[in-house]
């Protein structure tokens, strides 16, 4: 942890609140998207976060990371308040944080290697040889072979962006993950390996993931909580167990039609 650390806001099962989301309205012009949106994320969980498409999944996760300005509310991190932390809190916290954007955005101009060793470029100072080093240990990290290394974007597979964009992410040996729709585009074997890869990492580094969603294998394999996005609010949230007896429309069409629950008796099948 960094010295900076305030103390973390607890659950009442005494979880402790990673990131804390307090009644936060975005809009833009008279298109209001949140409105009043909470949301608590614990420590060392996979949370899923759903709803329909268009919602706003991928507009409250840029703004928790400050890359579009709210109207109203507090996001906070680690215990820091980010609308009243100076310029240093701000980039420990930062540092603290990995993000994989939809479609892995990897800089088309730069190898793999390079891509990876952006956010060591970027905060930290030290010599060539060692973030080379620490850039092939990050790939062997997410399962890409060291010939990956020197390849560009456009020669590697989907899954491998994908891989590659996560090594990157986990360049700083973050506390917080947040995935944008991790799986989309990979065949369903692809996915599956990647929603592995992603809970062997939670269990071996410890991190917290926050992974925007609509993969309901996903859901039902990796995720220990979902929250539901609908109304410009978190609709409802809980276990996947709590998300099959849910009423409400959205909510039972998503998680308890046809291929929901095939997905559930074949889940229950194999933990037979």
């Amino acid at each position: 942890m960094l010295p900076e650390d305030h103390g973390l806001a607890s659950a009442g099962d005494g979880r402790e609140v990673v990131l804390s989301v307090r009644d936060v309205t975005v809009a833009f012009g008279d298109n209001v998207v949140l409105d009043q949106l909470s949301l608590d994320v614990y420590r060392g969980e996979i949370l899923g976060f759903v709803g329909a498409s268009g919602t706003g999944k991928s507009v409250l996760l840029r703004t928790v990371l400050g890359l579009i300005p709210k109207r109203a509310g507090e996001v906070s991190m680690f215990g820091v308040n980010l609308d009243e932390a100076d310029d240093r809190q701000k980039m420990l916290v930062d540092m603290r944080v990995g993000v994989l954007f939809q479609h892995g955005a990897l800089f088309s101009a730069l190898t793999v290697k390079e891509n990876i060793q952006v956010p060591m470029r970027e905060y930290l100072d030290m010599p060539k040889a060692l973030m080379d080093e620490l850039a092939m240990l990050k790939l062997e990290l997410v399962g890409l072979p060291p010939s990956a290394a020197d390849k560009y974007p456009s020669e590697l597979s989907g899954g491998m962006i994908k891989r590659a964009a996560l090594a990157r992410a986990l360049a700083l040996d973050p506390d917080i993950v947040f995935l944008d729709e991790p799986t989309s585009g990979l065949d369903p074997i692809g996915a599956a390996d990647f929603d592995e890869l992603v809970a062997k990492l939670r269990d071996t580094m410890g991190l917290t993931v926050y992974m925007v969603t609509h993969d309901l294998d996903s859901l039902f394999s990796v995720c220990d909580r979902i929250a539901v996005l609908g109304g410009k609010k978190v609709l409802v949230e809980g276990t996947i167990e709590h998300m099959m007896q849910v009423e409400e429309p959205w909510v039972k069409s998503y998680f308890r039609g046809k291929r929901a629950r095939q997905l559930d008796l074949t889940t229950r099948s194999a933990s037979a």
